[in-house]
């Protein structure tokens, strides 16, 4: 997976590449064995449930709005020009809580199986969370099962 020297246009993704993945739109800027990045946009009321990378360290610079993460078992909260920084093998989750939508770049190191993973998740007729669960474990990401409350 090389990459070619060059720009990735503002609102444009390579090879004019769009995901929608649990409702967020995620577009991908760059890729190759070493890192991928991607712009991301979370409508309120969306999140990534929590979940574990456990081969690549995750980065999230916040560009408008503000998330609620769930990082290292505590509550910490991420606004427009903070960058969260989730090492791997760490839980996180990612929420947006609030009526803005969040806008925001995210970038993992090495890339590992998580573009094809975006894909995949992109690709399924119907994206119900077992189904994810399931296909994300096959690609080194390992969601945590939901606090008890929430069953």
């Amino acid at each position: 997976m090389g990459m070619s020297p060059g720009i990735t246009k503002a609102g444009e993704g390579i090879d004019n590449i769009s995901w929608n993945i649990l409702g967020q739109i995620y577009v991908p800027k760059q890729v190759s064995e070493s890192s991928f990045s991607w712009h991301a946009t979370f409508p309120p009321g969306t999140f990534v449930p929590p979940h574990i990378h456990p081969t690549q360290d995750e980065f999230i610079y916040m560009l408008e709005g503000e998330f609620e993460l769930m990082l290292d078992g505590r509550t910490v909260f991420a606004k427009s020009g903070d960058l969260i920084r989730m090492p791997m093998g760490i839980p996180h989750g990612i929420f947006n809580k609030s009526e803005q939508t969040v806008k925001c770049f995210f970038w993992v190191a090495p890339t590992r199986r998580l573009y094809d993973l975006f894909w995949a998740i992109h690709n399924m007729t119907e994206q119900t969370p077992p189904e994810v669960v399931a296909l994300s474990a096959k690609h080194e990401v390992d969601f945590l099962p939901p606090p008890e409350e929430a069953k």
